[in-house]
């Protein structure tokens, strides 16, 4: 009798999370592939780092997958164009107090591929660092850290566990679902390429137990007849938020905690979001770079939610046209899911490499901010142990010095505290001012 693949439990179970309406309406939304727009705009910052520099000029000939800005430095991802065109303006502009080049292309319809483009040959583990390196792969779960950089192992660190992260526990978003269901023989390629060429001693595929379809598909990856030493396991999680984290899905995966400043490399783990995982395999097999980026398109004022194919550099305003545009009530339109996504003040913004929702709200009469009641919800809701209440205190009552003791610069943001707070206080954002004014005194 064949043996039964096991499906493992957590080895460790997070503190606190929260547990969130899923509303994964488009989950069975088969991927539509958006058709260029008449020109993208594609910053030369997209990720964690320093940003690319321009390689090209205004009039320049480029074709989808040709280099339009190299990588700036070390912790850094070179940009690819997404569409075949003309050049027609390199000009920057100031995003959240922060000058952003952008490269502009005319597209010309045609969507034709650089000639220059060929496979990615990849034999030993550095070439698998330069391969991430080449394609401009960043995190595509929403970080956004560069690939090559992350898989660029040093001389003398001991990495033992491959996780694969598809959690995707915000609501809405089902971009890495559709993943593992439409490109499931990317995913699994990706995942014992990975094994072998990293020479890792087990890989642990994490995913949540409410997407059984994707389970179903994810399994067989363990059960794989390449399995022979039975080191590929599907690991089954809670569903509850905010169960992707990074240092989340590590202690609970293996148990070990990051510690502050630190990286998973730290503890011998690496972290790869799914379709990170498929999207390397994909431009080592064929050496097109990442010029795409598959988008949920959902939220209580669009039309039709759907999953979209989308070039990079393209237009928030061109993708909800092509979704069928939004409500007359329409208030409020995020980058990325409802907990942890960024309010998006013009719908000129673009779509980056990290990006993997647009989620856009109906106007809703929010509920009145009240006194804290010392309830200790917020604490208890925290996947860090922090104190988020205490934290807003020493805040407002500008008691700077208590920020480290309370640490603060342990906070992912993941916006549980201010959901469970029944006052609804404003506590992620107090979170985030106090991380920056740490920041600021640390600096002086």
């Amino acid at each position: 009798m064949e043996k039964k693949e096991r499906i493992l439990h957590p080895v460790s179970r997070i503190h606190g999370g929260t547990l969130l309406p899923h509303l994964k309406g488009t989950a069975e939304a088969e991927t539509v592939i958006m058709p260029p727009p008449e020109s993208v705009k594609i910053p030369m910052l997209q990720h964690i780092g320093a940003p690319a520099e321009p390689v090209v000029s205004v009039g320049d000939k480029v074709y989808v997958g040709t280099l339009i800005g190299k990588a700036g430095g070390f912790v850094s991802a070179p940009v690819h164009s997404s569409v075949s065109g003309t050049v027609s303006a390199v000009t920057a502009e100031n995003v959240n107090g922060r000058s952003v080049t952008y490269v502009i292309v005319k597209s010309d319809g045609e969507q034709s591929l650089d000639p220059s483009i060929k496979p990615f040959e990849v034999k030993t583990r550095e070439d698998i660092a330069s391969a991430a390196a080449a394609c401009g792969l960043v995190g595509l779960g929403g970080a956004g850290f560069p690939t090559g950089v992350k898989l660029n192992i040093k001389d003398g660190v001991k990495i033992d566990t491959l996780i694969i992260n598809g959690a995707e526990c915000e609501p809405y978003i089902t971009s890495d679902y559709r993943e593992c269901i439409e490109n499931y023989n990317d995913v699994i390629e990706g995942v014992y390429l990975l094994k072998e060429r990293l020479g890792v001693e087990k890989v642990i595929i994490c995913i949540e137990s409410n997407k059984e379809k994707a389970i179903t598909k994810l399994y067989t990856i363990a059960a794989d007849k390449r399995d022979t030493d039975d080191t590929v396991k599907l690991m089954k999680l809670p569903t509850s938020y905010p169960q992707g984290a990074e240092k989340v899905i590590i202690y609970s995966a293996t148990g070990r905690k990051v510690p502050l400043g630190k990286l998973p490399s730290d503890v011998g783990c690496i972290v790869m979001n799914i379709t990170s995982v498929a999207a390397l395999y994909r431009f080592i097999t064929t050496g097109i770079p990442l010029v795409s980026k598959r988008i949920t398109v959902d939220g209580t004022a669009v039309k039709e939610p759907k999953n979209v194919l989308v070039p990079i550099g393209t237009s928030i305003k061109d993708v909800l046209e092509f979704a069928g545009g939004v409500s007359d009530t329409a208030a409020e339109i995020m980058m990325g899911g409802p907990m942890m996504g960024i309010d998006v003040c013009s719908t000129d913004a673009v779509i980056e490499k990290r990006n993997n929702a647009i989620i856009v709200m109906e106007e809703e009469n929010a509920p009145d901010t009240t006194p804290c009641i010392h309830c200790d919800r917020c604490a208890g809701a925290c996947p860090m142990r922090l104190y988020p209440a205490n934290v807003e205190a020493a805040l407002d009552s500008k008691l700077y010095d208590r920020l480290e003791n309370l640490n603060v610069n342990y906070c992912m943001e993941c916006g549980s505290c201010a959901f469970v707070c029944p006052a609804h206080r404003p506590l992620t954002q107090s979170m985030r001012l106090a991380k920056a004014e740490l920041r600021r005194r640390t600096a002086k």
